[in-house]
């Protein structure tokens, strides 16, 4: 039995990846660093979790690579899936060593910076004839639009703190000098109307495609602009094409999700996403792919493996959703919250493995 080491056990994508991959047989190892978690981590008290570790410090620290190496080289050449973005880059930047002690599908770090930027995105969409929001470059000749930083996590925002919408020249210009704190040549774009789309996918070492899962948002939280609450999968096969030939450009390899907006794509998300839960839901093998792909074994591409029409929520942020709804008098779609909550399972809840979802509850709670 092969075994997997999954990192930054306190995000909720870990319970998902945990309870699937153990499903499919794989021995599973979970690991967090101490001072980044608030109380046990609810993947941690998974049935499907082998063994559990934590690792001294943050995942921050100039030391973690060596502390995460050395934890590594306990296991006879492991699979590494790296699901914390400072893990993501700690490995990324030590590939060498990192593939002495273990298998991974991670791309080098100039191919994860190239990936966050959201100009260098947007070019390439641009250069490969894929469909994006009008950009400006001087000030824009019509509202709304969207003003944000070329990559906002890097300076630790938020997701809903990421951009801001301008709806005229007053609002523009304040969104500016708001952005320009974090960085001096701000990205402005047309605001695109629609649904939020995410098309995520597994590339292999040679960029292959293992592996696609398309979702559509149907709720978020903050209702102006954040992450899923509520979402449902779905397929389709143009936007996978398209999402996989802008990966493939950057010779990308691992796990990521192209986010779209209506018909145009915004960004890339170059890293496991936070609707992952969602792949369980829908009986997605992409985690296990990854896997079985980083081990060595040739998997070949099987469209539309999962099942489509699966709606998943985050009873928390998607019940702050609802209300946000009715505060602001849209009714029509509180109510439709208020019915899913009746009618759509927790993302993270299974009645096969619940201790996971009562702890993560409780911690959402107490945050």
């Amino acid at each position: 039995m092969r075994t997997v080491i999954v990192t930054d056990g306190k995000y909720r994508m870990s319970i998902a990846a945990v309870r699937t991959l153990g499903r499919a047989g794989w021995r599973v190892v979970v690991t967090q660093t101490e001072a980044d978690a608030h109380g046990t981590p609810p993947s941690f008290l998974s049935k499907y979790a082998a063994q559990t570790h934590w690792i001294p410090g943050s995942s921050a620290d100039a030391s973690y690579a060596d502390r995460l190496a050395e934890l590594l080289s306990r296991y006879d050449r492991p699979v590494l899936l790296a699901l914390g973005a400072k893990t993501l880059h700690a490995v990324s930047k030590r590939l060498d060593r990192f593939s002495n002690l273990c298998d991974f599908l991670i791309a080098p770090p100039e191919t994860l910076d190239a990936l966050n930027d959201k100009q260098q995105v947007q070019q390439r969409a641009a250069e490969l004839g894929l469909p994006t929001p009008k950009t400006y470059r001087d000030a824009p000749d019509a509202y709304p639009v969207i003003v944000k930083p070329r990559c906002g996590e890097k300076f630790g925002l938020k997701a809903g703190d990421r951009y801001i919408v301008a709806n005229d020249e007053a609002s523009y210009l304040s969104a500016m000098e708001a952005v320009q704190k974090y960085d001096p040549n701000p990205i402005v774009q047309q605001k695109i109307e629609g649904q939020g789309i995410g098309v995520s996918m597994a590339l292999g070492k040679s960029g292959e495609l293992l592996g696609a899962f398309c979702h559509r948002r149907i709720r978020e939280f903050p209702i102006s602009g954040g992450p899923s609450s509520c979402c449902e999968s779905f397929y389709d096969p143009d936007r996978i094409e398209k999402s996989y030939q802008l990966l493939k450009s950057f010779s990308f390899t691992g796990l990521a999700m192209v986010e779209w907006k209506g018909d145009s794509i915004l960004e890339v998300n170059p890293r496991i996403w936070g609707s992952f839960p969602l792949t369980a839901q829908a009986q997605s093998p992409l985690i296990v792919r990854y896997a079985e792909a980083a081990s060595g074994l040739e998997i070949a591409y099987t469209p539309c493996d999962y099942k489509q029409n699966v709606k998943a929520r985050f009873t928390i942020s998607d019940a702050a959703s609802g209300v946000s709804q009715f505060l602001r008098g849209h009714f029509r779609e509180g109510i439709a919250a208020a019915a899913d909550a009746l009618r759509v399972p927790d993302a993270l809840y299974d009645p096969d493995d619940p201790k996971p979802y009562r702890a993560y509850l409780r911690g959402s709670l107490r945050r």
